[in-house]
């Protein structure tokens, strides 16, 4: 890890060993909201003390009752220049929280506003271990060590190193099937993604992200254990559906979907961790890194989809181009 990350990982690690933390909030937008949902998960599992997840906007406009001396805010906008993310940061000064931002771009708006701030590498170059996830892995677990010490938080730390091998050896395994997901789907109007527990933010994510906002394909994110209270009722034979299958203690919740699922639809897609390379990371920690692993295969999928339908995931309508 670069020197200057690793000291800006400290600092912020410090302010937190010096107060006694009441809650965690995490929030953003978009894509930068959803890399927060596997460690809300992690949270969940390993402490008591209460988190959240919140869209930006929503967090100033509903302004938690607990929120204040106590509360640690991490929040992240990739530019540092999203307007809500910056505004939540200074909602969370005001009153009297910890903030820690993370962003690319150093000395953005979001930088400047909060308290402590943590850069990441970005780019096909960039180790996966200073990519966004990578270092807030190694904030979490590091928070995590401070309200709870744990060895296992330590090896968790030690498995971010291994994060790069890892990607890379998924994504070589997978490009066949990414590249037939493009060239099958290519031509669909909707396609629905499906997952639980800590995947499902990257199943969100999949479809707001890159298929509604990068591909201009309709798509919404079911939640598998809330698939058959509702949502099941879309399922036929010419309905599209990607899930997910994490490795964590909600896989039963994905498996469940799935089994009711291929009995109707001909056109699933299955992502599953069960079948990914994880060597270098610790087997009991592997269910709460799947999701950043199957980030990293459906952003494949995603880039194959583009190429075959000749739309970059770089064009946009309306995002930077007019007032909004």
């Amino acid at each position: 890890m670069k020197p200057e990350h690793v000291k800006q990982l400290e600092t912020a690690i410090e302010a937190i060993k010096g107060i006694s933390v009441k809650n965690f909030y995490f929030v953003a937008c978009g894509g930068s909201k959803a890399i927060f949902e596997p460690v809300q998960y992690i949270m969940d599992r390993e402490t008591e003390i209460p988190s959240a997840v919140y869209s930006s906007n929503e967090f100033v406009h509903r302004s938690p009752k607990s929120l204040g001396q106590g509360s640690v805010v991490v929040l992240c906008s990739h530019s540092g220049n999203t307007p809500e993310t910056v505004r939540a940061a200074e909602f969370a000064r005001e009153k009297g929280a910890i903030t820690i931002a993370f962003s690319h771009l150093v000395d953005s708006p979001l930088w400047k506003a909060a308290e402590y701030t943590i850069h990441y590498d970005w780019g096909t170059e960039a180790n996966a271990s200073e990519l966004n996830n990578g270092m807030l892995y190694n904030l979490i677990f590091s928070m995590l060590n401070v309200v709870n010490p744990n060895e296992k938080y330590t090896r968790a730390v030690k498995s971010i190193n291994n994060l790069h091998r890892v990607f890379e050896l998924n994504k070589t395994s997978t490009y066949e099937a990414a590249d037939e997901f493009g060239r099958k789907y290519k031509r669909e109007e909707l396609i629905y993604t499906m997952a639980s527990g800590g995947c499902y933010g990257v199943a969100y994510s999949f479809a707001i992200c890159l298929l509604m906002e990068m591909q201009w394909i309709n798509s919404s994110a079911i939640h598998s254990g809330e698939y058959f209270h509702g949502p099941f009722e879309v399922t036929d034979y010419d309905v599209p559906f990607i899930i997910i299958k994490g490795l964590d203690e909600t896989r039963p919740l994905d498996e469940r979907a799935h089994a009711f699922c291929k009995k109707y639809s001909d056109k699933i897609t299955l992502i599953d961790a069960e079948t990914f390379d994880m060597e270098g990371i610790d087997e009991d920690l592997r269910g709460y890194f799947a999701p950043l692993v199957v980030g990293v295969v459906l952003r494949q999928y995603a880039d194959r989809i583009a190429e075959h339908r000749g739309h970059p995931l770089s064009v946009r309508r309306y995002m930077w181009k007019m007032e909004y």
